[in-house]
């Protein structure tokens, strides 16, 4: 009891406050049964997050039971707050517990961030009207999901090839720079004043595998820790179309898959197409497994993307249309 004790930071509305530990990892998973289809990242992730700079996790316990978690990330030099992970245990879903815990993790932040002002979300499905009263809508980015295996992705990959090769241009124009782009070579291609309007950025942000961030120095080190691999149209000075993806992590989909997200953010299709071509081709060798593949990218690329991917009997699409939203509030 001493050790839970040091780790406690308050109460509120009958719930005890905690800051996670890896201890409490059982328990966390223990709420999150039927999380997304399958499709959670808490498992790969909590013990990450236990040790990464400017993250508070926090835990509400009812009595000796843990209830609810909310992760949050410091980000953009202090200033804004982002809000990951926020779930609630199935016996007590729809009763406010959500709110319960994002009021007191709000007012434990603004204490110990006095520059914090903004509190910023993304979400798969539109909040109810009541949590959408202090939200200011940003953006929104079409997903393409899919779903394969290890025998099937490789043949994928050179199924894709072909349909570039009979396209017509799509090899030639705007040469993709293909290798992994290390971080001092695309800063100054991130810092370019004219990035987010060029490549029409949701929100102005980059939004890597659902954590939004703003396009400064400060956040390059959030970036770097994802071992990121970047695909940007001929590195030029001026590129009208970026990519990146982070390595396959383990799911809990069919008794153990993987995920790979692919954040794309430009509006010219060849270009899409082919850095889609260039991550599966990079990451073909580590999928092992059941793989779903979710790309996140500007709602206009959506349908020519799904029709660039039909056809495969191996790799198949996964979920119909859906979103990602990109929402923000003051703190």
């Amino acid at each position: 009891m001493v050790i839970m004790d040091s780790h406690r930071v308050g109460e509120s509305e009958g719930l005890t406050f905690y800051i996670a530990r890896p201890k409490d990892y059982d328990d966390v998973i223990a709420i999150s049964q039927d999380i997304y289809e399958g499709n959670d990242y808490l498992p790969h992730r909590y013990h990450f997050w236990m040790t990464e700079p400017d993250r508070l996790v926090f835990i509400a316990r009812r009595g000796s039971k843990l209830v609810a978690l909310e992760s949050s990330l410091i980000v953009d030099g202090g200033e804004t707050v982002v809000v990951e992970g926020l779930r609630v245990c199935p016996s007590e879903r729809g009763c406010g517990l959500a709110g319960v815990i994002q009021r007191f993790v709000d007012g434990y932040l603004k204490k110990t961030y006095p520059k914090l002002k903004k509190k910023r979300i993304t979400r798969q499905n539109v909040p109810g009207a009541e949590n959408m009263a202090n939200f200011t809508f940003l953006a929104r980015r079409a997903i393409l999901s899919l779903h394969g295996n290890s025998e099937s992705i490789d043949d994928f990959v050179t199924y894709l090839m072909a349909k570039l090769d009979s396209s017509d241009g799509s090899n030639t124009r705007h040469p993709l720079e293909t290798g992994q782009i290390k971080q001092n070579a695309l800063m100054p291609v991130l810092l370019d004043p004219d990035l987010p309007s060029r490549l029409q950025l949701p929100g102005g942000a980059i939004i890597q595998d659902w954590q939004p961030l703003k396009i400064i120095e400060s956040n390059f080190e959030i970036l770097a820790r994802q071992n990121l691999s970047w695909f940007v149209d001929g590195f030029t000075e001026k590129p009208l179309f970026m990519s990146f993806h982070t390595p396959p992590y383990p799911i809990p989909l069919n008794g153990g898959s993987v995920r790979l997200n692919i954040d794309m953010f430009g509006t010219d299709v060849s270009l899409a197409k082919r850095a889609l071509t260039a991550h599966l081709n990079t990451v073909k060798g580590e999928i092992k497994c059941g793989v779903v593949i979710h790309i996140f990218m500007h709602q206009s690329l959506w349908e020519d993307l799904r029709q660039f991917c039909e056809g495969h009997d191996g790799v198949k699409q996964w979920r119909e249309y859906w979103e990602q939203l990109f929402l923000e509030r003051d703190i």
